[in-house]
């Protein structure tokens, strides 16, 4: 079945309620819940005042969805406790795992492990059900595309990180170190044995796509626990340092936000500090700029790189190849990095677009292409 029908498919199908047993493959997707203990006192404080947004009100330390969450597990049929698992993280902005269910489907039956859907904070089902509700964000559009040029890319799709992140563009950073706190937690749940679907001392890799690209770099650099140690990454449209992205975009951030947090991480955050003792804010710096912990991020790549993979696409405006290329270090970047090009429209968003304009024959090609290099090197 090609990628269009075979998204359609298990979009039908998914579902956090239930254990879905496919009949057409030898797998199944199992809901688990996640409740966050690990950094939840920190990350409550953190968090704690400050705007809720001009359409959200409760503070970001209240917003439960947040906290108390769902994340889907694509096993291979027959497993009870698996011993290798194959994380994978999603970009900026996602409010629905439809593109990657079959990303998922595709990786367990190529490399017969299971593969874990996990939320970046606030987004995916993290996050209040009114952030997508286009009736209920329409007002807001219009208020946003008041304010000039930086707002004329508003739609009700990207308002709501775009009001967030104006109002105070820590969030992103808040978020991230949020997530880097739950995959500690989840790392830590699945090696000790904890994971009703793992058995004690399964091996995790991951596989990171756009904005989940950076969250697994610093996860990998900061190594909370070390528990990643011998985790394999490989990243797709991504891996890029933050001073190359451009995440203004109709479907992303609008063009107002982004300057903010842009000029907020090259400029004020990298001029404030929580100590050198803070392993997640010091890989995070470390991803920002070019000249920024250039030696220690570079180091990593080095003893890294038997288990660090990087695959941009040529026409990625978003995480673009030589941002991607600047941050493994020149002397790497021609072994860790590769550059690939589609023959058809495609875009960061999009890259295997599923829909009637474009050929799908093509389209699956290019996405049995990706996903067998993938599968390749995490399998």
């Amino acid at each position: 079945m090609e990628l269009l029908q075979r998204t359609r498919f298990l979009r039908s199908l998914f579902t956090f309620e239930r254990r879905v047993v496919l009949e057409d493959a030898p797998v199944e997707i199992r809901p688990c819940l996640f409740v966050e203990t690990i950094g939840e006192r920190e990350m409550n404080d953190l968090q704690a005042g400050g705007p809720g947004g001009d359409f959200c009100s409760t503070p970001d330390n209240r917003i439960e969805e947040n906290k108390r969450f769902s994340y889907a597990v694509f096993l291979p049929g027959g497993t009870t406790r698996g011993d290798r698992a194959i994380l994978l993280l999603h970009g900026l902005n996602e409010r629905s795992w439809d593109k990657y269910l079959p990303w998922a489907e595709y990786l367990s039956l190529a490399t017969g492990k299971a593969v874990i859907l996990f939320p970046i904070a606030f987004h995916m089902n993290r996050a209040p059900a009114c952030w997508r509700d286009p009736r209920a964000l329409q007002p807001l559009v219009a208020l946003r595309k008041q304010g000039g040029d930086g707002t004329r890319n508003s739609t009700f799709v990207n308002v709501a990180i775009s009001a967030r992140l104006s109002a105070k563009p820590e969030r992103f950073y808040l978020s991230g170190r949020e997530s880097l706190f739950n995959l500690w937690q989840l790392f830590s749940e699945i090696r000790d044995g904890r994971h009703s679907l793992f058995k004690e001392g399964a091996s995790i890799d991951i596989f990171a796509y756009s904005i989940g690209a950076l969250l697994a770099q610093v996860l990998l650099l900061s190594d909370p626990g070390r528990l990643t140690r011998d985790s394999r990454l490989f990243m797709f449209c991504g891996g890029a340092l933050f001073s190359y992205m451009d995440g203004s975009a109709r479907d992303i951030v609008d063009q107002e936000a982004y300057a903010r947090v842009r000029s907020f991480y090259t400029n004020e955050f990298l001029a404030t500090a929580r100590g050198e003792g803070d392993r997640f804010e010091k890989a995070f710096k470390a991803m920002i700029l070019p000249r920024v912990s250039r030696a220690y991020r570079e180091a990593f790549f080095e003893r890294a790189s038997e288990r660090v993979r990087v695959v941009t696409l040529k026409n990625d405006s978003v995480m673009p190849t030589p941002g991607a290329r600047e941050a493994v270090g020149e002397r790497l970047a021609g072994s860790l990095v590769e550059e690939l090009d589609f023959p058809f429209p495609y875009s960061h968003q999009h890259p295997f677009p599923v829909n009637d304009r474009v050929d799908p024959g093509l389209v699956h090609r290019a996405f049995e292409s990706l996903f067998q290099r993938v599968a390749g090197f995490l399998g």
